[in-house]
């Protein structure tokens, strides 16, 4: 297993093409939720790439304070379906969040999860801010994660 977090400047287009490719499999197809994933937040954020037998199993991306929120942000967190229940989703985002707080030198994180996911993200060290949405016909949750001082 691999696992990698490289700018969009570092990354062929054929590797940002299985990235995009997995996150319109998951969010698009499996999901049944047709909205714009190429939202061009893409050229300017850190993609996380995890990679099993030369496979992207899962990714990420975190976008830099001021593009989506005043902090540091992590989103597109997608693990491929045959990946699932191994714990690679803890994985990449303890991983996004270690990136951030050590090389980025950021300390808060947002994320918009799927409400779905609550437990999940709670268990990282994000809570909720209160705010609830529907993104996409999907419910939402606003969380965020505080560095422990």
């Amino acid at each position: 297993m691999d696992l990698s977090i490289k700018h969009y400047s570092e990354l062929s287009k054929d590797l940002f093409y299985e990235l995009a490719a997995l996150r319109i499999a998951v969010f698009v197809i499996e999901q049944n939720c047709p909205y714009q994933d190429l939202d061009g937040l893409d050229q300017d954020a850190y993609h996380l790439i995890l990679k099993d037998d030369l496979k992207t199993m899962g990714t990420l991306r975190i976008l830099k304070p001021g593009v989506a929120y005043p902090e540091f942000a992590i989103g597109r967190v997608v693990i491929h379906k045959v990946a699932r229940r191994k714990d690679y989703g803890n994985l990449i985002m303890q991983k996004a969040i270690d990136f951030i707080q050590n090389e980025l030198k950021g300390s808060d994180i947002r994320i918009s999860a799927q409400t779905y996911l609550f437990d999940f993200y709670t268990n990282l060290g994000f809570t909720s801010t209160g705010k609830e949405y529907l993104e996409d016909g999907i419910p939402h949750v606003e969380m965020l994660f505080k560095k422990l001082l």
